[in-house]
């Protein structure tokens, strides 16, 4: 099986993140990419400029239409601007896809600093999508602006990932990028317990896109069938070959290299 994903997210002019980082990725690891787009944005690798958002009725079609009919082993939500696009995407997967593995990354800030998600569809996301997710994928800032903590070492993050457990997903990775030192530390919290990914962090200004990329690859592997702990391990290893491996395009926060591929069920263990 190819693994079906349906991604629900946002645009990126730049083609380094959002939903043409999401279809390259899940094409990469031998799956098949659908996509419904929430926005429009007009962005390369120096930051966002500007956003369109697309009305949520039609957001919702474009979901329904390819649940209904091409089906999906697993769906990814990325950039989610406001609450009543995530109502529509919570009634869409409940009236079409209810059984379906959801992964929510919580994109809430652009690499460049620009805010993508108000403040009424925090509270949405909150409630509604990372209830039902069976993996949540926030980095430390994300993971504090959900559960008010300051994080500081990897005993905070895995806090974090049991605060937002608690809301009701099966799992959540709290992914270490932003913090400081030469191994990088992803936690992955769930019911069963505590599960520490650790590697070398790669020097590198090409990282843009780097969370829809590993969200993506781990819907891949959901859809595929993986468990969730071979699900994370293959995409972080795809995505630290695709960051060792990019092509150093733009003038900021230089795009991957999606085209790296790795064996559909290659895991690092």
């Amino acid at each position: 099986m190819r693994g079906r994903v349906l991604i629900v997210a946002g645009s990126d002019s730049g083609g380094g993140a959002g939903i043409q980082a999401d279809i390259k990725t899940v094409t990469a690891l031998g799956g098949y990419a659908a996509s419904a787009i929430t926005a429009l944005t007009a962005q390369n690798t120096r930051g966002v400029f500007g956003i369109f958002d697309i009305p949520p009725v039609f957001i919702e079609q474009q979901m329904a239409l390819v649940l209904d009919d091409i089906g999906a082993d697993a769906v990814k939500t990325g950039m989610l601007s406001k609450a009543e696009v995530i109502d529509a995407i919570d009634a869409t997967l409940d009236a079409h896809a209810p059984g379906v593995p959801l992964v929510v990354d919580p994109v809430m800030v652009a690499k460049g600093g620009h805010k993508l998600l108000d403040d009424a569809a925090h509270q949405a996301l909150m409630t509604k999508l990372i209830r039902r997710a069976a993996v949540v994928t926030p980095n430390i800032p994300e993971a504090e602006a959900l559960t008010g903590l300051s994080i500081t070492d990897v005993g905070g993050m895995v806090e974090a990932g049991r605060r937002l457990c608690a809301l009701g997903p099966a799992a959540v990775l709290v992914k270490g990028g932003h913090m400081d030192g030469s191994r990088l530390v992803d936690v992955l919290v769930a019911a069963d317990g505590v599960r520490l990914f650790e590697s070398v962090r790669i020097d590198s200004t090409s990282t843009h896109g780097t969370g829809c990329t590993l969200a993506s690859a781990i819907a891949t592997g959901l859809a595929q069938k993986l468990s969730l702990q071979d699900a994370v391990a293959r995409a972080r290893h795809y995505v630290m070959l695709a960051i060792s491996t990019a092509p150093g395009y733009g003038h900021g926060h230089g795009p991957l290299n999606h085209a790296h591929t790795v064996q559909p069920f290659e895991v690092e263990r």
